[in-house]
């Protein structure tokens, strides 16, 4: 999807209506950070610091949806209980959803925990209950379903098998399609297809198409056999199934199956990207966009949904910027402006992430920085650099220097695999980047002193660590520019 055609789809989607139905639930995440074995069991013992909290199922669809501009009246079930004030909490505090959301006294609100460290989820806790709703339950739903479907022009239905999606329900919504010319897209995770009766696009991953058609799903043939089965087992009009880094293969009726490719993502995490990728979808094929459009759509975000760390919502700027990234050079996207650190530093943290700061010149890489920038990675999981600008090098250095200029100097340190960001700056110190970044280790080298290193106090205060990389005896910049001299004369 070029530039322009996304700006202009997501001006088309501002203000659309889209209706979200299905099972909601609650996703919490626990993070902290694993040091030991218990002595008790061969698991991992984790020191918890934080939790989060946010929608999940068809509540995460209805963020996304309010995330892109567009409005989400939301249907789905809790219970009366603690989680069921979380969740009823959380969309009221969702700026563009709508809640039509039914509560049942004798059935739990879903909850989703998961574990995670270092980026890493150890272990997640369902607490559900997946039976049939009761009849008044079930009674409820579907005169809140039709309720939300009212002036919508698109009706995303999310069944994650938790009891929500009865067939009356799938009647309303398949009824009010009929009726308004509103697009029903299904998210399912169920074996059977044929319960959707003729909805517009049923929506599974790889794996859920495998298990619907008891058929591999690992190539592009093998994807096409296993649509072209799938088609012959149900009554939708389009299948779409989504397909992780391979990015997404459609197939409609009358139609061959069309493959569109995905962008290489670096994943944090791929909880609720199916949830988005639907939103996205949703949204372009209510604003009138041709289907191929609305793939390209749905790829994009999820795309950058899972470089988001938990169950996460994309936003256009989000988009614009990952678009205009697809077309940079790698090196070039590590290249950042104080602003997009502190985006990115909020990003790692929330994935659990340890950061780490340190600063120089870098004037004439060499075989010292290489190793004094692989110590620092060591100490931490996403290494910032701050660079010096020209002016603040020349301040610094004296007349003649730097050698190579401030563009050079960022791109050839962005090209290694040890650094994670480069940020200019053109202050005398990179003082201001620190207060900013608040990294969790500030690195400098070993020919300085902890009490010497610019933000070691601001570092120590809030308990962060200064270490000292230890330096490659022979090699600097300033004896490089002095053999090179000598060479000339």
């Amino acid at each position: 999807m070029d530039l322009s055609t996304l700006q202009s789809l997501l001006g088309a989607v501002a203000g659309v209506r889209v209706a979200c139905i299905g099972d909601l639930m609650l996703d919490r995440y626990v993070y902290g950070e694993v040091a030991r074995i218990s002595p008790e069991a061969p698991i991992p013992v984790l020191a918890r610091k934080r939790e989060t909290t946010m929608l999940g199922g068809a509540g995460n669809v209805a963020r996304n949806v309010a995330a892109l501009g567009g409005c989400a009246p939301l249907t789905g079930l809790v219970g009366d209980d603690p989680a069921a004030r979380e969740v009823l909490g959380l969309i009221g505090a969702e700026r563009g959803v709508e809640s039509h959301v039914v509560v049942e006294g004798a059935r739990p609100t879903t909850v989703k925990i998961r574990f995670v460290a270092g980026g890493q989820q150890l272990l997640r806790v369902d607490s559900e209950d997946a039976t049939a709703v009761q009849p008044d339950g079930a009674a409820r739903l579907e005169r809140s379903a039709r309720g939300c479907g009212d002036g919508a022009r698109a009706i995303l239905l999310s069944d994650y098998g938790k009891g929500v999606v009865t067939p009356a329900v799938i009647k309303a919504c398949l009824a009010m399609a009929a009726e308004t010319g509103a697009a029903l897209i299904v998210d399912s995770k169920a074996r059977d297809f044929a319960k959707y009766g003729a909805a517009d696009i049923i929506k599974p991953n790889a794996a859920e198409l495998s298990r619907a058609t008891d058929l591999p799903t690992d190539t592009d043939a093998e994807i096409e056999a296993a649509l072209t089965r799938a088609l012959t087992l149900c009554e939708c009009k389009a299948i779409l199934v989504t397909r992780a880094a391979k990015g997404m293969s459609l197939a409609a009726r009358g139609e061959p199956v069309r493959h569109f490719a995905g962008a290489p993502r670096e994943v944090f995490d791929v909880s609720g990207a199916g949830d988005t990728a639907l939103a996205a979808l949703g949204l372009a094929l209510a604003a009138g966009r041709p289907i191929a459009e609305a793939v390209q759509f749905a790829i994009l975000a999820s795309g950058v949904a899972v470089e988001k760390a938990g169950t996460a919502v994309v936003t256009p700027p989000e988009l614009v910027e990952a678009e205009l990234s697809a077309h940079r050079a790698p090196a070039d996207a590590k290249i950042a402006t104080p602003e997009r650190m502190v985006e990115e530093v909020a990003q790692w943290r929330a994935a659990g992430l340890r950061v780490g700061f340190t600063n120089g010149c870098f004037d004439i890489l060499h075989r010292g920085h290489v190793a004094y920038l692989a110590q620092a990675r060591g100490w931490c999981d996403r290494l910032i650099v701050g660079l010096n600008s020209d002016r603040s090098v020349r301040a610094l250095k004296g007349d003649g220097r730097p050698v190579n200029d401030l563009e050079s100097r960022a791109l050839v340190l962005a090209g290694l695999s040890h650094v994670d960001l480069v940020v200019p700056f053109d202050e005398d110190t990179p003082l201001a980047l620190i207060e900013a970044a608040r990294p969790d280790v500030l690195v400098k080298g070993a020919d300085y002193t902890v009490e010497g290193v610019v933000g070691h106090d601001i570092v120590q205060a809030y308990g962060g660590e200064v270490k000292l990389a230890r330096l490659v005896d022979g090699y600097s910049t300033t004896a490089a520019i002095k053999r090179m001299s000598e060479k000339a004369r």
